[in-house]
């Protein structure tokens, strides 16, 4: 099992994409009033105990409460080369609509 002491990024390198995405799918289908939650999202995922998904959704829950209160800046995206811009990039992206 991951160590207590480890960071949130060390635990989350021990996840694979595919488990992420079994743990986001799990965590919509049993929602905290579900008894054994965490036994059936470590069910879901797959290769995790309860007491690790139960931790890596506390890690999850603290993201979001640093991004929430500004303590991680948003990252600076780029335009594609060639899209004019970023007013040229989203009427790129969005020419094929008709409104």
């Amino acid at each position: 099992m991951a160590s207590m002491s480890m960071t949130s990024s060390a635990v989350r390198a021990q996840w694979t994409p595919k488990q992420n995405k079994l743990f986001e799918q799990a965590l919509a289908v049993y929602d905290k009033d579900t008894p054994d939650r965490w036994s059936n999202i470590a069910r879901a995922v797959g290769g995790k105990s309860a007491e690790e998904v139960r931790r890596y959704y506390e890690l999850l829950v603290e993201d979001v409460k640093h991004i929430e209160s500004g303590k991680v800046s948003f990252p600076a995206y780029r335009c594609p080369a060639g899209a004019g811009g970023p007013l040229g990039y989203e009427a790129d992206r969005l020419k094929h609509l008709r409104i």
